[in-house]
């Protein structure tokens, strides 16, 4: 089976990792801060906070942004559930925005065309969170005047990203967003088997990301309530989690850094070749963002199932059983039967429901081999003929 997406791990990662093992620290020690400044260096951010998930990553993104009971948070139908999970957590509520058809990211004509009817009966977002879908950048430059005009803030949902650009500039260093928000799954750009980051530039909010990642204690005697009692001392001043991510975590992370952008260039020339090798077929390839550079963290195609006696799901299944893994990113998080409940209906985002029908992620990773992608295409063009 040729999946759709795994790690690439090298000698070096596995001696890192070891040299963690054999070291004193295996939590709390000196590889976490390090692998967030080569975050902050690369991405040209001010704070970077790693933690054991992109979950927990936006869910202490929302509280420092002050999202609670009575707030609203916008995403995208298009996503992993945790995109819209994070605010159920701070006990608000969430809505969508659909795609736009070419990008399948938030759409900004209808962000905004919501935004003013929102604005009219008095339901404006506390926060609104743009997903850059397998790694393209959204519109973020509209975004964030929109943000200005309705004043909301906005958490970059960057989970398909790190290595990407957005007007010739690092996805991550916050330039018109409140947070960004990495992943480190297994099967994103770079891994720490699980993991995640959140990145700010606004201190305030770094202050109380740094809480929430530990429990809410603090070392700090300038935060503390009274003096401290000595060097053991701490305070915990907040509610925080355990949301820590180990040495061990951070030591591959870091090692995975220096090979950061030879795994996007590698993506990206894997994508090259599926467009030619892919474009007699009755299908759309990825649109790549003029005024970005995609982490290429996932390659979509969308079936044009007019020209074809197949179905979609005729498709996928006849490329699984001669070895191909396909995947599906991602099922409407509105179609999930949880957000059903709560009323949602995917006939309410028409481009959503479209790309649903249509959408197949093909294998991508940096390790997939010119034969390996070879036979993709050739069981590909076999299946639709």
């Amino acid at each position: 089976m040729i999946p759709y997406g795994r790690q690439s791990i090298a000698q070096e990662d596995i001696d890192a990792v070891v040299a963690v093992l054999k070291s004193d620290f295996l939590t709390q020690g000196p590889c976490t801060p390090a692998f967030e400044q080569a975050i902050a260096k690369y991405c040209h951010v001010r704070h970077v906070f790693a933690v054991n998930s992109a979950t927990s990553a936006l869910h202490i993104a929302c509280l420092a942004l002050g999202v609670g009971p009575g707030d609203c948070v916008w995403t995208t139908p298009i996503t992993f559930v945790a995109s819209a999970n994070c605010a159920l957590y701070c006990g608000a509520t969430v809505d969508f925005v659909d795609i736009d058809p070419q990008s399948y990211n938030m759409s900004v004509e209808k962000l905004r065309e919501k935004l003013v009817f929102s604005r009219a009966n008095g339901s404006l977002p506390k926060v609104v969170i743009p997903v850059h879908l397998s790694g393209n950048p959204c519109d973020m430059a509209s975004i964030h005047e929109l943000a200005k005009e309705f004043e909301f803030k906005v958490i970059e949902d960057a989970s398909h990203a790190i290595g990407g650009k957005y007007q010739n500039e690092p996805i991550g260093n916050c330039r018109f967003s409140d947070i960004t928000v990495f992943s480190f799954h297994p099967v994103k750009i770079i891994t720490t088997a699980e993991g995640g980051a959140a990145c700010t530039n606004d201190a305030e909010l770094a202050n109380k990301m740094a809480l929430l990642r530990s429990h809410g204690i603090t070392r700090d005697e300038a935060q503390m309530t009274g003096p401290s009692d000595g060097p053991w001392y701490y305070q915990q001043i907040a509610l925080g989690f355990n949301y820590r991510m180990t040495e061990l975590q951070s030591a591959l992370g870091l090692s995975q850094m220096t090979r950061l952008d030879r795994f996007v260039t590698k993506r990206h020339e894997i994508a090259d070749r599926f467009d030619l090798m892919l474009a007699n077929l009755p299908l759309q390839t990825p649109k790549r963002n003029e005024s970005g550079y995609s982490g290429m963290h996932l390659y979509i195609i969308r079936l044009q199932l007019h020209l074809m006696s197949k179905t979609h799901a005729q498709v996928f299944d006849a490329l699984r059983q001669v070895g191909i893994g396909v995947n599906l990113h991602y099922i409407p998080v509105v179609s999930q039967p949880y957000f059903q409940k709560m009323g949602f209906n995917i006939k309410d985002f028409p481009e959503s429901k479209k790309y649903y029908a249509e959408a197949i992620s093909l294998p991508m990773y940096p390790d997939l081999t010119n034969a390996q992608q070879d036979e993709v295409c050739a069981l590909l063009h076999e299946v639709l003929k």
